[in-house]
């Protein structure tokens, strides 16, 4: 996906709630916005998709507020949360499409996205939405594919969920990679969390996207163990808004299964699914 105004907005708004967390001043905050908004404007029409130029902005604001991951309290506070409604859900959980449900239930831990907020009672949300079921259930098709798999995941709080789905996956006897972000950027889960989730002892390649503080992925970047990965994969499991925006845009790539909340509104035009939908939708 290509920047439009709707998205340099929403990414400002990023910016200023990444200052706020480190505590930057008015005055840097300032500065900062507005050397966003700056390059923001000198990328826009450049040939690098969304996701390469929000990790640019973020980089640099992050630069400039003195402060690598502003969002670190949040992502714990994300991830704590999340374990504490999974050992309640867990025992309820039973099909292949009750766990990929409960995992894009977590992508609603997603902090920052201009009109999406993170529920404070997340416990009282999972139960509602999870009555509610998928509006794009695909979970059949995707399941049918999974003997090799490369899951890509996105922020914290929802990572604990994917470590149930990627159990469930090795239990029925698929070979799992399992990658996250390089470096910290936004909430988005990195190996620390991965190693204190334990995915290293059940994944049996964990991995980075490549690329340092970096969303989404970048073929360019990624490490040779993810890029082989791919190659003989028969699916990947790709988490998030981020990385639909990149991998919507490539070609010649193994089928995709995107589990997330459709929580922004030039992802609703680009897919055609509306806003606010929970979708398991399979791209062969």
């Amino acid at each position: 996906m290509k920047l439009t105004d709707t998205c340099i907005g929403c990414l400002l708004s990023r910016v200023e709630f990444e200052c706020d967390l480190a505590g930057a001043g008015p005055a840097c905050t300032r500065e900062t916005v507005t050397a966003c908004r700056s390059m923001l404007m000198s990328m826009r029409d450049s040939p690098l998709l969304h996701p390469q130029i929000a990790s640019a902005m973020h980089r640099e604001a992050c630069r400039m507020i003195g402060n690598p991951d502003p969002f670190r309290d949040l992502k714990s506070a994300g991830n704590e949360q999340a374990m504490a409604v999974c050992r309640t859900v867990r025992p309820k959980l039973e099909s292949f499409r009750d766990y990929v449900l409960a995992s894009v239930i977590g992508n609603t831990f997603d902090y920052a996205v201009k009109d999406h907020d993170v529920t404070a009672d997340f416990s009282r949300f999972f139960d509602t939405e999870f009555r509610k079921g998928l509006d794009i259930d695909d979970t059949d098709r995707i399941l049918e594919r999974c003997s090799r798999v490369v899951y890509i995941t996105d922020n914290c709080g929802e990572i604990v969920f994917d470590r149930l789905l990627v159990d469930f996956l090795k239990a029925r006897g698929s070979h799992v990679t399992v990658a996250v972000r390089d470096a910290p950027i936004l909430n988005d889960a990195t190996m620390e969390d991965a190693l204190a989730l334990g995915f290293d002892r059940v994944a049996d390649l964990l991995t980075t996207t490549g690329g340092g503080a970096e969303i989404g992925l970048d073929l360019a970047k990624m490490p040779s163990d993810l890029a082989s990965a791919i190659d003989n994969c028969t699916i990947i499991i790709a988490k998030g808004m981020a990385n639909y925006e990149s991998l919507s845009e490539y070609r010649d790539m193994p089928p995709v299964a995107y589990l997330m909340c459709v929580k922004c509104e030039m992802i609703a035009q680009d897919s055609g699914i509306a806003r606010g939908s929970k979708i398991a939708l399979l791209r062969v």
